[in-house]
């Protein structure tokens, strides 16, 4: 890596961090020894302070360690949505030395049982929303089952009066039906027990967030408590965040960006995060006015909804001091009417395998629609994919990545983790499959991405997941999922389809779409459909799945 890039490091930073030896697990503790009575988390104007937060942390592992038998090293599945919940239990897994497995709790319950399987998880922590699609693996005569769940009512943490405007799914009372496999998340809390000694550190693992690859099966990203730091503390660095700051959590905390910017960086700098469960534009910009709220993480389509709203200047939104994310990048139009505001977005990259950003734009001198620079101790090159050899600055290449963030592997897969590393100059690199150039002063631009990967407002669907779930539809004979234009999602999710012939004229697209949103997440189903007689293909017998997008690009433009 050239040093090029450093002309424009944040003033008065080391160029590299030292990283604590102690688990995510000790945050907590100082945190909670420091300021006991501040509020962690205020959820819908209802507050949870940093001891209580603990406690209850403690009262959720004790039972994980006492009644559901978890030892260290054990994965706990943790699936539900951004609650007080979420982020009790994601603590609460570590402090019983196991490992979270954060699930998108857009998956279904066909979806989950890869989860079971793949991690040998015995536990679920989820919500009640959720639980129809978590029973059916309560079966105990199920060959792989799982054999406890706490089950949580997000509604049970609104304990104060509040203006704010609640989602449905906040506003439901409890009402989940009983399973003899399954137990209420208030009688857990109510047994009140003491768990073990804390046996974790700092190169123990931690969290294992899956992420796809182009077999199509979801691989575990694994992450060591010093790992996640790295994020953790070059974030809070590289932004100089503060203990007083308060910050609005309204990305998903499955995901390693919201898990991150709105769960363990707060944690570790012991600041107030205003958490929503859904994202709300109205009761965003009313939570900043009212808390003076100066930062919050989001990807460009909700910041893209948040300036369209026709009341925004009936807020006072002032406190922002700093608006940054990633995910996809922003539109120019939107970038310069922040910046007009004096708000510039501070865009940045990285994947599951890193644990969140790798890459940053420094906050005195961004660049839109730019991936930014490396931070704290990244050497990331820009390499021809065919013969691993570093490539001239700019000229488009794959980007790799030597840093402290980088994860330790895929989860019991070998060959995926062996085809994801090359050695250079002595250093092991991780392969993101991105492709990029790096400019003059040595900032990243994404250009396309090697991996066939579609990014449908942030959320990353890799189409042979969808393909295969496709042909289980008894009226499919082949399908190729490509990515196609769309004006407010930037590129969704479209189905390419050769009926078999005993069904053509007696289906629609239409019916295949409303099919696809039973069987999978959502964000994944294809919101396009087109009946074609034949796909092509190579002399292999490959779909030729890029002719194909290249040829709906040129349809949509």
């Amino acid at each position: 890596m050239s040093d090029r890039h450093l002309i424009h490091w944040p003033p008065k930073h080391q160029h590299t961090l030292t990283l604590p030896d102690t688990s995510l697990l000790y945050n907590l503790e100082v945190s909670a020894t420091r300021y006991p009575n501040k509020p962690y988390i205020l959820y819908y104007d209802t507050a949870l302070t940093f001891a209580n937060f603990k406690k209850e942390t403690e009262q959720i592992a004790a039972y994980l360690e006492h009644e559901c038998h978890v030892k260290k090293g054990d994965r706990v599945l943790l699936y539900m949505q951004n609650s007080p919940q979420f982020m009790i239990s994601y603590y609460g897994i570590m402090r019983a030395n196991a490992v979270v497995v954060p699930i998108n709790p857009m998956n279904v319950s066909q979806e989950l049982e890869h989860y079971i399987t793949d991690t040998d998880a015995r536990v679920i922590i989820t919500s009640q929303e959720l639980f129809p699609q978590v029973s059916p693996h309560l079966d105990q005569n199920k060959s792989v089952h799982l054999e406890q769940a706490i089950v949580a009512c997000y509604n049970t943490y609104i304990r104060s009066q509040t203006d704010l405007q609640l989602p449905q799914v906040v506003q439901e009372k409890e009402h989940y039906q009983a399973h003899p496999n399954a137990i209420r998340w208030d009688d857990v809390l109510v047994k009140n027990l003491e768990p073990g000694p804390i046996l974790v550190q700092a190169d123990d693992l931690c969290v294992m967030p899956y992420t796809s690859g182009t077999t199509g099966n979801p691989k575990g990203c694994m992450h060591t408590h010093r790992t996640v730091m790295a994020t953790i503390l070059a974030s809070e660095s590289w932004f100089d965040a503060k203990t007083d700051h308060s910050r609005l959590s309204v990305l998903p905390m499955f995901h390693v960006t919201g898990m991150q910017s709105g769960l363990n960086s707060p944690m570790y700098s012991g600041s107030t995060v205003i958490l929503l469960t859904r994202w709300d534009r109205d009761v965003a910009a009313r939570c900043i006015e009212k808390y003076k709220i100066d930062s919050f993480s989001a990807i460009p389509t909700m910041v893209v909804d948040f300036l369209a709203n026709p009341n925004l200047s009936n807020y006072d939104i002032s406190s922002i001091r700093r608006l940054n994310g990633g995910g996809t990048a922003m539109p120019e139009a939107i970038a310069q009417k922040l910046l007009d505001m004096g708000l510039p977005f501070i865009e940045g990259y990285g994947l599951s395998e890193t644990i969140a950003p790798s890459h940053l734009n420094p906050v005195h001198r961004p660049k839109k629609q730019c991936l930014g620079i490396p931070i704290f101790g990244v050497d990331s090159k820009i390499i021809d994919p065919l013969h691993l050899t570093e490539m001239p600055q700019g000229e488009v290449g794959e980007i790799i990545i030597h840093g402290p963030q980088v994860f330790k592997g895929y989860w019991k897969n070998e060959e995926a983790t062996k085809n994801s590393f090359i050695e250079l100059d002595g250093k092991s690199y991780f392969r993101t499959g991105d492709l990029a150039k790096e400019d003059e002063d040595g900032y990243f631009f994404m250009v396309d991405r090697l991996k066939r990967m579609i990014n449908a407002s942030g959320y990353k669907v890799w189409p042979a997941e969808v393909e295969l779930m496709l042909y289980k539809h008894p009226a499919i004979q082949e399908a190729c999922i490509i990515s196609s234009k769309d004006p407010y999602r930037g590129e969704t999710v479209k189905a390419l389809v050769v009926l078999k012939q005993d069904a053509i004229g007696k289906i629609s697209e239409e019916e295949i779409i409303t099919w696809a949103n039973q069987q999978m997440a959502v964000y994944k189903a294809p919101k396009k459909v087109e009946f074609l007689t034949v796909l092509p293909k190579s002399g292999s017998g490959k779909i030729l799945w890029r002719q194909l997008q290249d040829e709906d690009a040129k349809k949509t433009t």
